[in-house]
């Protein structure tokens, strides 16, 4: 038997009946202890609940595309598992802060409507996304140049490296949003 779940962002994940079997029993001895270890670092019950989850659905899909042997420290796999996941949601609540605080210092007829903010938080989060995958320094190096306007040889004086490096991280940011563009 084969039992489909949704996760939050709408993905479908078909689980088999041995990777549904480890989960569930990782499951049950893990997620109060998991819940709590997450509470701990963002305050919020509901928060920690709703990542715990996310958490056993990543090890969900994980298992169910490559079958391991049992997991020999599960409370270290979780914790790094909901870490990863932990460190994706405080950073777009920063996110969304960040955007919540410009909006509050706009004057009141340049506010846009709802619906364009939300597309507008939409695109953020996308762009976060996008950025993610790139090193600190090509992140950097990308916002300076594309938030700034900063020249190459302006970032390479305000990062203290040489212009060609700056070109080979605008390269990797090109490269990584050519290849997570749909």
């Amino acid at each position: 038997m084969r039992i489909i779940l949704i996760n939050a962002v709408g993905s479908v994940i078909v689980a088999g009946e041995q990777a549904r079997s480890e989960c569930g029993a990782l499951y049950a001895e893990h997620n109060r202890w998991l819940v709590g270890w997450l509470r701990q670092r963002i305050g919020c019950l509901h928060d920690a609940s709703d990542l715990a989850q996310d958490t056993f659905l990543r090890v969900l899909t994980a298992r169910e595309r490559a079958p391991r042997d049992s997991i020999q420290e599960p409370r270290a796999f979780l914790r790094t598992v909901a870490g990863r996941l932990l460190s994706n949601h405080l950073r777009r609540r920063a996110l969304e802060q960040a955007w919540l605080q410009t909006l509050a210092s706009l004057p009141e007829p340049q506010v846009p409507s709802p619906e364009v903010q939300a597309v507008m938080l939409q695109t953020l989060h996308e762009i976060d996304a996008l950025l993610d995958g790139l090193s600190a320094r090509a992140r950097r190096v990308f916002l300076l140049a594309q938030l700034e306007g900063l020249t190459y040889a302006q970032i390479a004086t305000k990062l203290g490296v040489s212009v060609r490096t700056i070109k080979r991280d605008m390269a990797e940011a090109y490269e990584q949003c050519i290849l997570l563009t749909p």
